[in-house]
């Protein structure tokens, strides 16, 4: 079994409610998260094999908030995306799914996290 490991970690900053982020989307906070984390590791966006992104509230984001969040984030077309919603846990959840996902064998560089805007929910 591959061994996973976290090569990077980012979170975007810590606002209050209807702040100065209040306005800004959960999927391009998001996209911002996802290119500084591959940035931060030192690796091309083109070998990550997926993104996997944990959203509560994807109400009004329209088909795969992970998917919007990684082309705004300049991903390849041919990554595949997942958005999952597990309430608290689902940010942790993309992690643990990524780290399984590289265990098996079905991908070498994914991409985890979560995204969400409280003010805007």
């Amino acid at each position: 079994m591959k061994e996973a490991v976290i090569v990077s970690a980012v979170r975007t900053p810590i606002g209050n409610f209807n702040g100065s982020l209040g306005s800004t989307g959960a999927t391009q906070l998001g996209a911002v998260v996802i290119e500084s984390a591959v940035e931060r590791a030192g690796i091309n966006k083109d070998v990550v094999n997926e993104v996997i992104m944990g959203m509560v509230l994807p109400c009004g984001y329209g088909q795969n908030p992970a998917r919007q969040a990684a082309v705004k984030a300049g991903m390849p077309w041919e990554v595949e995306c997942i958005t999952l919603n597990k309430v608290c846990g689902s940010a942790l959840k993309a992690v643990m799914l990524a780290a399984q996902a590289i265990q098996v064998g079905d991908a070498n560089v994914v991409v985890a996290g979560g995204m969400e805007n409280m003010s805007m929910a």
